[in-house]
């Protein structure tokens, strides 16, 4: 059974929790900051820039950027592969999980306000 919406529904659901996202306290994610970090928590590792670049249609120095902000924010981390020291992979950190399930929260109550 899932949420059936309007269009002018969906987009005032997602404005409302964009709204509320950016007034609470942490991180302001960009859109593709977004997509990255989702990403990576949403469909099964290894996570690579290579593969999260073909996956999500963005240049390696784009992902590089953001892993690189995400990273500072402590969303997730770096680690050089064991198998294949050339491999980069990017590994999902507790702060990370904590922020996503904060979100998917705040999602829930906006749809509980439609």
């Amino acid at each position: 059974m899932g949420l059936e919406l309007k269009p002018i529904e969906a987009l005032n659901l997602w404005h409302d929790v964009v709204l509320e996202s950016v007034r609470r306290e942490g991180p302001d994610l960009s859109a593709r900051q977004m997509a990255i970090l989702l990403t990576i928590y949403l469909s099964p590792p290894p996570h690579t820039v290579k593969g999260l670049s073909e996956k999500l249609g963005v240049t390696k120095p784009a992902i590089t950027r953001a892993l690189d902000t995400l990273g500072q924010m402590d969303l997730l981390k770096r680690k050089r592969d064991p198998d294949d020291k050339r491999n980069v992979l990017v590994q999902r950190t507790v702060s990370g999980s904590v922020f996503l399930n904060e979100f998917a929260d705040l999602i829930t109550d906006q749809t509980t306000q439609i």
